[in-house]
This record gives structure tokens, sequence and C-alpha cells, in this order.
């Protein structure tokens, strides 16, 4: 079952710092959670996010799981080439009712990681193969983003953001849940909007949606 965590406002530490470690605090930049690196040393990327203050840092060699009870994470995802360690953080983590994945060792952790397609950060498409063949999930991946792209427009992200707004607005101003339902589909076939959107005037398409919410009824 492919799902997405909420991570908002939750800690996440990912020890190491290296190639990998890079590639997965990419991905959880994303969720606007507080991500802690533990590593003796961490590549020039990942030193430049520490910089940047996009994520805490501190370094040290993992020798135990004490820190694990000192800051209580939520998640913690391990990538040194420590096959022990990463089972001894694993192990320690389920015993916790942590949610722990380890870069070598995907089957015993707690989730999986697709191959993700990425829109623009409003769509994002997952490739699974059961943990299979990671390889051939980047595989197709690559062949369906190719694909999609000429499928999923940008007034199609225009229209998600729009959608985003008018969700917000519709729960104070439309008490039924039905009703919200019906106001957001007719916003999302909007002639109107529609055109807006193509014509490049986002604005005023996000306030003809306010518009047609303020006037539902």
């Amino acid at each position: 079952m492919i799902v997405n965590l909420n991570l908002q406002n939750k800690t996440v530490i990912v020890i190491g710092g290296g190639n990998e470690a890079e590639k997965r605090i990419n991905s959880l930049l994303k969720q606007n959670c507080e991500i802690l690196v533990i590593s003796a040393s961490v590549n020039p990327q990942i030193n430049k996010l520490y910089k940047s203050n996009k994520i805490k840092l501190k370094k040290q060699k993992i020798q135990d799981i004490k820190f694990i009870s000192k800051f209580k994470p939520h998640m913690i995802i391990t990538t040194t080439n420590d096959k022990k360690m990463n089972q001894k953080i694993i192990n320690a983590a389920k015993r916790k009712k942590i949610i722990a994945y380890s870069s070598d060792n995907p089957e015993d952790s707690g989730f999986s990681n697709p191959s993700i397609i990425d829109f623009d950060n409003m769509i994002q498409i997952a490739i699974f193969t059961g943990g299979q063949s990671p390889a051939m999930s980047k595989k197709i991946k690559e062949k369906l983003e190719k694909a999609l792209k000429k499928i999923i427009s940008k007034e199609d992200i225009a229209q998600i953001r729009i959608q985003k707004i008018a969700r917000k607005f519709a729960k104070e101003f439309i008490p039924s849940n039905t009703q919200r339902g019906e106001c957001l589909r007719k916003i999302m076939s909007d002639n109107e909007i529609d055109q807006l959107i193509k014509d490049g005037h986002v604005k005023k398409a996000e306030k003809r949606a306010i518009t047609i919410l303020r006037n539902w009824k």
C-alpha cells in the first residue's frame, strides 16, 4: 500500500552524510518537517543545506542508539555503510514504535521508497515494484515521466493551486460538505477560469473562484 505520510512539524533523523543521505534529505525538504542529520562528516550539498538553515546537523559518529531516546524522532532514516548499526537502529526503532528505514535493508524497514515523478510539488506519482527491483522502478519512472509531461499541463497545475485556495475558503462560506464538493467541481469546470489560466492570469482566476464561492447558494 502506497501512502503519503504527514510529517509536517515532525522530527526526522537522517543518519549518514553521503549521496544516499542527500537523496533522502531532498525528499524530506518538501514535507515541512524538522530534519536532523547525524554524521561524522557530510558532503558539500548537505553542508550547504545546513549553512542555509534548511536542516540541523550534529557531527558525530553513531556508535549506539542513545540518540533515539534523546531526540524522540517521528522517523529515522539510516544510510550508513555499517550494516550492523543500521540493523540495530531499525530494531530499536521498532521497539519504540518509530518509523524507520535503512537504505541497505528496505525489506526489514518500516516503509519503502517508491520512485516518484513530481510536478511542481503539486502532483506526485509513485512507481513501486514491491521492493523487488528498485532499478526497474527507476527505469519505468523515466519512461512514464516523458509521457506524462505531454499530458499534465501548466494549466492543470494552476487549477490544483486554485482548488487548494478554494477549498480553504469553501470551509468558511459553505457549511455543507456536499455543497462544498459541488461548488469546487463548478470552479474546476468554469470556462472563464479556464480561459484566465490559459491567458496566464492566475490571480484573476483565483479571484473568480472566490467570487463563485461567496455567491454559492
